[in-house]
């Protein structure tokens, strides 16, 4: 199918298709996306329009590996999201692994899943807990090197938006992450 006939295609049928194509419950994906069960329904039904809303049509294109313009109703806020680079090669590597979207978030508890689609549509930050960044690296299958540096740059980012001068501090910040790292790394 083309993305002209995708786009094309009214979104309701669009939702549809795709949860009978990835025999995914209605009710996982509700919880994947943070809306009711009744939601999914009344929007597969057309019983209620699509909203307009971004966060949630960005859910939904979000798990369905596809652009949230592919939705007609899809209107574009000013909130501009800023390019993450650790973000971005956490997605090109789930995509290396050959898996969609939704396959990767089936990898974590049920819970978890709504967090992590806000994070890869790139309204969350990565998580500064290092087990949890592990995680979502772990099932991308990035390596243990990689998972370190991405950790360094996101706590470095989270000090610095707190207030945190790296230039001055420069030489207790290595100090930190050389001790995290030996700690990190003894760990297995």
């Amino acid at each position: 199918m083309s993305k002209k006939s995708i786009t094309q295609e009214k979104s309701s049928i669009k939702l549809g298709n795709f949860l009978n194509e990835n025999k995914l419950h209605k009710k996982d994906f509700a919880q994947m996306i943070g809306v009711t069960l009744s939601y999914i329904y009344n929007l597969i039904d057309e019983t209620i329009p699509f909203s307009g809303r971004a966060t949630t049509l960005e859910r939904i294109a979000t798990v369905m590996d596809i652009l949230p313009e592919e939705f007609e109703e899809y209107i574009i806020e000013d909130d501009t999201k800023k390019f993450d680079e650790n973000l971005e090669f956490i997605k090109s590597k789930i995509k290396e692994t050959n898996s969609s979207t939704l396959e990767y978030l089936r990898k974590f508890e049920k819970k978890q899943r709504l967090k992590i689609v806000d994070i890869l549509r790139g309204h969350a930050d990565l998580p500064i807990n290092y087990l949890e960044l592990e995680k979502m690296c772990n099932c991308a299958n990035i390596e243990k090197d990689d998972i370190f540096k991405i950790w360094i740059n996101v706590m470095a980012n989270y000090l610095n938006k707190g207030g945190f001068d790296s230039k001055i501090n420069e030489g207790l910040l290595d100090s930190m992450f050389n001790c995290a790292k030996k700690y990190v790394f003894r760990q297995n």
